[in-house]
């Protein structure tokens, strides 16, 4: 899921944005974000996975969307993004449960993933 979001992630390379946003966009947004979660949910096939992914730096957006997710949603969980990177032998510096990139500590434009995995039993 790339899901809509502000687009704070990009705002270096695009600072009109700036202007363009206003103060309830993010809670538009994020509401949002929660129907095409809850709508892609039950598509996933026991021990499949959904990427929820964002270009925003917005904590709402990303680790609040996902938290909000998971508490209402049973039958899924987080893989960490540093185990998915392991596996590919991949190294980003700052990585744990979610991916996170942004433009001071990686000189790339702010981004957030986060794999969620549907159990076997759901």
């Amino acid at each position: 899921i790339d899901a809509p979001c502000t687009g704070t992630g990009v705002l270096r390379r695009n600072p009109d944005t700036t202007w363009r946003l206003a103060p309830e966009d993010a809670a538009r947004l994020v509401q949002e974000q929660a129907r095409i979660l809850d709508a892609y949910a039950p598509l996933v096939r026991p021990g499949g996975r959904m990427v929820y992914a964002t270009c925003s730096l917005l904590e709402e957006e990303n680790q609040g969307s996902v938290a909000s997710f998971l508490a209402r949603t049973p039958g899924f969980v987080r893989l960490p993004a540093r185990a998915v990177l392991d596996k590919q032998d991949i190294e980003v510096a700052g990585v744990g449960e979610v991916f996170t990139t942004d433009p001071l500590h990686h000189g790339a434009d702010g981004f957030f993933a986060c794999v969620l995995i549907k159990s076997d039993e759901h």
